[in-house]
């Protein structure tokens, strides 16, 4: 099995530039079927769910040139398929993007039931009853939805329960060419979805109020391709930041807004680092312990869930006890167990988790659960005594690009390598 073998004690620090961000790349690559013709995309990351996100355009009958590592050209012009397989969808639950420009484009999709990490039920039932309220059909059969609007999209108002960014990105898509005026009330406020409303609008979309709780989509009749860039991945880099962090000693990250972390940053602070930014990057660095202190993890502007399981890596060696509140997704404390086996204490109730702060971890062979705890494991590495193996890295995969010569380029002794399956004692 592959796995990333990491030694701590090292010295980490020094600079890194962040990729594009894998939850806005995969939205971008989504919404290109519905401009005909050839979209360019740049600063897309080269990780595993955008391969698969290209085999499902590919599948749809898209043609992909790849320019580079970073640059994408795809050609939407031929596309004659609205019928997404199984085999993709279920790698990746962001394959739902798709459905709202099939829509669009087509009046119609087949989707199968999302995929991904097993971080939460996903259900997206908030998809189907706004793109219903917008004049969508739906039925399920055999796992798969089936989508259709024989009479057209009509515009609406719709009201999320809960700020969803997929049910966000789906209904601003699949209402571009509706007939009349589409309202989405308790819309996401996510950057990626600002990126996305950004791209439709140069394809020539009529989009409103991206970033803020209401967005207006005005019905246009039709859009044409664009070169846009991806912007850069705010987790990544507070990923970094949490690495320099839990060190002590500077990292400074690039290409990224800082303003998209922000209270990240501030909590961070609270935790006793010194944070430092600048016109697209920003510095984490430690002189004295870490504070515990509570967080809880809420859509944007709120702490992300997707930081969260690098953050309890952090708080578990801060001075005192803390809860981590997880109000996003049910699943998301699996890292805790194997932080667990590394010296943690940690105590799950619900969704909330009690940290009481250790001395210091222990190496030890523990499973990445999720793409962010994956991470969160290999960082744990860096500061343990002795040699911590992280396996089931594929999570990593879908989100990080050169996670690991990322941190060899910072001084983590650190290595991707390959075991026997038998060498690896389950936890």
């Amino acid at each position: 099995m592959d796995v990333i073998k990491v030694v701590g004690g090292n010295s980490v620090t020094g600079e890194v530039t962040v990729e594009g961000a894998k939850n806005s790349a995969l939205k971008l690559m989504a919404a290109t079927i519905m401009a005909p013709g050839v979209t360019t995309l740049t600063n897309v990351p080269n990780i595993a769910d955008v391969h698969v996100m290209g085999k499902v355009l590919k599948t749809l009958g898209a043609r992909i040139e790849v320019v580079g590592l970073h640059e994408l050209k795809i050609d939407t012009t031929d596309i004659t398929s609205w019928e997404t397989p199984y085999s993709l969808v279920a790698q990746m639950r962001a394959s739902t993007a798709v459905l709202g420009p099939l829509i669009s484009r087509f009046g119609k999709a087949v989707v199968a039931m999302p995929g991904g990490c097993n971080i939460g039920a996903r259900k997206i039932d908030m998809h189907i009853l706004g793109l219903e309220a917008l004049g969508v059909e739906f039925k399920v059969e055999h796992g798969n939805i089936h989508a259709s609007a024989p009479h057209g999209v009509t515009g609406e108002t719709v009201s999320l329960a809960f700020a969803s960014v997929g049910a966000t990105e789906n209904l601003m898509m699949a209402s571009v060419f509706a007939k009349g005026v589409t309202v989405i009330d308790n819309a996401a406020r996510e950057p990626e979805i600002v990126d996305l409303a950004n791209m439709l609008n140069k394809m020539g979309a009529n989009i409103q109020g991206a970033g803020s709780p209401v967005i207006e989509i005005h019905g246009v009749t039709e859009l044409h391709p664009v070169e846009h860039e991806v912007v850069g991945d705010r987790i990544e880099a507070g990923t970094f930041l949490a690495i320099g962090a839990l060190t002590g000693e500077p990292i400074t990250v690039h290409g990224f807004e800082p303003n998209h972390l922000g209270l990240v940053l501030k909590k961070y602070e609270q935790m006793g680092i010194t944070v430092e930014t600048g016109d697209r990057w920003a510095r984490a660095s430690r002189q004295q312990d870490l504070k515990a202190i509570d967080i809880q993890t809420l859509p944007f502007p709120g702490f992300p869930t997707d930081m969260q399981a690098q953050t309890m890596t952090l708080l578990a060696l801060a001075k005192g006890t803390c809860i981590i509140t997880e109000n996003v997704f049910e699943n998301r404390f699996m890292l805790a167990s194997e932080l667990s086996r590394m010296g943690a204490d940690i105590t799950i109730e619900g969704h909330h988790a009690i940290v009481r702060g250790v001395s210091g971890f222990e190496g030890a062979q523990v499973k990445s659960p999720d793409l962010r705890g994956g991470a969160a494991l290999v960082m744990a590495g860096l500061v343990a005594e002795g040699e911590t193996i992280v396996s089931d890295i594929h999570h990593i995969d879908r989100g990080y690009e050169g996670f690991v010569e990322k941190l060899v380029a910072l001084g983590a002794d650190a290595q991707r390598t390959t075991i026997p399956d038998d060498d690896f004692i389950e936890g």
